[in-house]
């Protein structure tokens, strides 16, 4: 993959012909609802520095700050509709009381690209992800489902977030034997404080054709360097929190580990003169199969700050000790396959080199 250096140097989206810009403005951000968000003004000023610098693929979800995320996004997005690519998300419950507006069945499918294509105020959705897997629904029925909404024009491209390798597998297997229409994306979290993708995650979306797009490239903020020993925490609430802190809680990544990693990040930028947000997005930019990192800023000056790290290089060195001190532990089968008893018996006492072309 070419090095990206601005939002107009795009790349392609997996394995579909479509162009993407390198970076993905993330908008759960936009609107005030869910209390720590940019208000219209502000999400506008964020919108168009972006946009003006040839950015042109664009995140969000049915569920977004209630739904005003998607509402706000359209009416940014109306004048210049197809130079953008838009991307939106179905799962997650428009109505907590209502047990069928959340899943991944086909009944919530049709109701969530309704009101997607109704907020977005659009006649299409560009790339329609799966948010995360419920572990109820029939893979079956929710790849024919989404080549029916392809076939009607509704969704042009399919992707997936927040689920298993073997399932994402499993999916893409149908749809390559069926004829139906393939997962081309995959968003997951993915930063130097969430490396355990790169065990399964990573592999299967490189062989299958799925281009990696990281949410949460920053850690919620922690490698950014605004969290200290002060704000640990364990907290696991059901509810979404109130504040940025809470939400970071909340997924696990307020611990000393992400701290330490921290502190190698802050060094990294020192010596580079750039942010440490700048720095953690040019490792994520930097990582093979990852086409086009999301950021998600509450201010323009966030925005502008991370959009920075396309003009950020890190050198072997710099990227040795990232990697060093947030290198996740091995799993099986890798912790054994991988130990020198192992090798040998599979490959003798030879030499054997990795696979070219």
């Amino acid at each position: 993959m070419h090095t990206a250096t601005s939002l107009d140097h795009y790349r392609l989206l997996g394995r579909s012909g479509l162009r993407v810009s390198p970076l993905s403005l993330g908008t759960m951000t936009f609107g005030a609802d869910w209390g720590w968000g940019a208000d219209e003004s502000e999400a506008r000023r964020i919108f168009d520095a972006y946009v003006d610098r040839g950015g042109n693929f664009i995140d969000t979800s049915v569920n977004y700050t209630n739904g005003a995320a998607e509402q706000i996004l359209g009416r940014f997005a109306k004048a210049k509709r197809d130079q953008l690519v838009l991307a939106t998300k179905y799962t997650m419950a428009r109505d907590a009381a209502n047990i069928n507006s959340g899943g991944n069945h086909r009944y919530n499918l049709v109701r969530s690209v309704d009101t997607s294509l109704r907020q977005l105020d659009t006649d299409r959705i560009d790339l329609m992800y799966v948010h995360a897997w419920d572990f109820t629904t029939q893979p079956e029925e929710v790849m024919r489902a989404l080549d029916d909404l392809v076939r009607a024009g509704k969704l042009l491209y399919l992707g997936i977030c927040n689920t298993p390798a073997w399932r994402v597998a499993q999916m893409q297997t149908l749809a390559d034997l069926r004829g139906w229409s393939p997962l081309v994306a995959l968003q997951i979290e993915y930063s130097l404080v969430e490396r355990t993708v790169e065990h399964e995650l990573l592999p299967m979306a490189q062989a299958l054709g799925l281009g990696v797009l990281p949410w949460s490239p920053l850690g919620g903020g922690i490698l950014t360097g605004k969290y200290s020993t002060a704000d640990l925490s364990d907290d696991n609430s059901a509810e979404v929190s109130g504040d940025r802190k809470g939400v970071i809680a909340s997924i696990g990544h307020l611990n000393t580990r992400s701290l330490a990693i921290a502190d190698v990040v802050g060094n990294v930028a020192d010596e580079l003169g750039a942010s440490r947000a700048q720095v953690a997005l040019a490792w994520t930019l930097a990582q093979a199969g990852v086409v086009s990192p999301i950021i998600g800023a509450r201010t323009l000056a966030q925005a502008e700050d991370n959009l920075g790290a396309l003009a950020v290089s890190l050198s072997t060195d710099q990227l040795h000790r990232l990697q060093a001190v947030s290198a996740p532990a091995p799993i099986f089968p890798e912790r054994f396959i991988g130990r020198p008893m192992a090798q040998q018996l599979i490959f003798g006492t030879a030499t054997l080199g990795g696979r070219h072309g």
